[in-house]
């Protein structure tokens, strides 16, 4: 059985839709344990972004979060909470980036348990894994057969006035790492957070992350067979002028396709309300060499309320983490939240926002009293099952939903599959099943589009035996 989700462009046949538009979803923030926890370590002078890498580890039963911080930062550790909101905060060149552990056996309660590994100012107790390391991304590798490499580490190691450059590490539990190992070509700026993962399609490690080009921050991607070894960064995706860059875009599979989570910075304008503020944003990919938006736009987390320094933990920026899939099933977002503007002084903590599967992108009504149009691209037909997820609009109004199936969107319906040959009956979680009298396992091995008729309802994605069968806008299409 596949699984589409309306965000996929590749689904749809936008030249037969109508009154519809693309609309993100918000995760629900956990407002009850929010934030998780915060700068309350000597050493966390400033967790600044913090690109967090939380992992669920079902081997050890516990979750465990990698951030990005600076451990010497001159400025963040004299200027106390007075001075911070009657001055900006100036980097000094001599900041000293570092990486840190916590771990939670329930996702929401985490401790910095002392590591022993990395001298801070004469005391080895504190939770850091590596001085010097910026934007560190980390996955779990369940695929590797060497268990000294289950973990996997990207990483920049900076010293300040000497050098910086790429390096990955290993770990068999997470916790006690090997020395980093430069990457042997390319030394990317990769200032953000370099996030690694496998690549079904192509069969290798790849890692997002981040350089300069035209004066404005893009998204690149670079690819290994071994994990040591790595190509020169590509261009994924690029956001629009000053105004909207993507600062990271930390990214993981969904299905048949991949998420990311873009934390887009605000600049250009001073005057702007959000100026120097991030938000998060959704992308997309069937290949990950060419993400794209959404639901352009539109931020998936919206930042909390107020200002520096009394507003809500969160109120001017989100860096995130890959989805985490929690023991129950639930997915969480978790995400580190600044209480000021990027250069600014900010202090950050971690938190955390639960989003419900495929429940990321719907294609909903402009005007919800009026009849929607969803047509899809060529499907293959497989089968028997085909199931909608999908909800009302207003949730006070009843949903009308009938579907039909035709050669091509603007095709009489074939007989047995029109409009009022379906049956569209309510199933469990949002999922819908529809029917028709012809028999849809009938028509298995043809090609044939999907055309939804509806009335107050937005539609989140469709699963059943059926595969996309191509494109008029594909590349390589017939």
């Amino acid at each position: 059985m596949e699984k589409y989700l309306m965000l996929d462009r590749r689904l749809l046949s936008p030249q037969g839709m109508a009154n519809l538009k693309l609309e993100a979803s918000h995760p629900v923030k956990d407002e009850e344990h929010n934030p998780l926890f915060t700068e309350d370590r000597p050493w966390e002078v400033r967790i600044d972004n913090g690109y967090p890498n939380v992992i669920y580890d079902r081997e050890a039963n516990c979750y465990r979060c990698y951030y990005t911080l600076f451990i010497e930062d001159e400025d963040s550790r004299c200027a106390g909470p007075k001075e911070r909101t009657e001055r900006d905060y100036i980097p000094r060149p001599d900041r000293v980036p570092g990486l840190a552990y916590a771990e939670s056996a329930d996702g929401i309660h985490w401790e910095k348990p002392s590591l022993g590994f990395v001298d801070w100012h004469g005391s080895r107790e504190n939770n850091l894994i590596f001085p010097f390391a910026h934007g560190t991304g980390v996955m779990l590798d369940e695929r590797e057969t060497d268990p000294s490499r289950r973990y996997k580490m990207v990483t920049k190691m900076d010293q300040p006035g000497t050098e910086a450059y790429m390096a990955v590490s290993f770990s068999p539990d997470g916790v006690h790492w090997e020395t980093p190992t430069p990457w042997p070509e390319h030394n990317p700026p990769a200032d953000s957070h370099n996030l690694p993962f496998w690549s079904e399609e192509e069969s290798c490690y790849m890692v997002l992350s981040r350089v300069w080009r035209d004066g404005i921050r893009v998204t690149t991607l670079s690819r290994s067979q071994d994990f040591i070894h790595w190509s020169e960064p590509k261009e994924t995706l690029r956001g629009t002028g000053f105004e909207n860059q993507i600062y990271a875009m930390p990214a993981f599979r969904w299905g048949n396709i991949y998420l990311g989570l873009a934390s887009m910075i605000h600049e250009g304008d001073r005057t702007e309300p959000d100026f120097d503020q991030v938000d998060l944003e959704l992308t997309w990919a069937a290949d990950p060499w060419k993400f794209d938006f959404a639901a352009p736009g539109q931020p998936i987390l919206p930042r909390g309320e107020g200002s520096y320094p009394d507003g809500a933990f969160d109120c001017c920026c989100i860096y995130a983490s890959p989805l985490v899939a929690a023991p129950d099933g639930s997915l969480w977002l978790y995400y580190m939240g600044g209480n000021g503007q990027h250069t600014n002084f900010r202090e950050t903590s971690l938190g955390r926002a639960k989003w419900e599967a495929d429940r990321f992108v719907s294609l909903s009504p402009r005007r919800p009293q009026e009849e929607s149009v969803l047509p899809t691209a060529s499907l293959f037909i497989n089968g028997g099952r085909l199931e909608l997820l999908a909800d009302p609009a207003d949730p006070g109004q009843p949903m009308e939903v009938s579907a039909a199936l035709a050669t091509a969107w603007n095709r009489e319906p074939l007989p047995g599959f029109g409009y009022g040959d379906s049956e569209v009956t309510a199933g469990e979680d949002g999922w819908l099943s529809i029917r028709f009298s012809g028999g849809l396992e009938n028509l298995a091995g043809q090609k044939l589009s999907l055309i939804l008729r509806m009335k107050n309802a937005k539609v989140w994605a469709v699963r059943g035996d059926i595969a996309l069968a191509g494109h008029r806008l594909w590349e390589g299409a017939e």
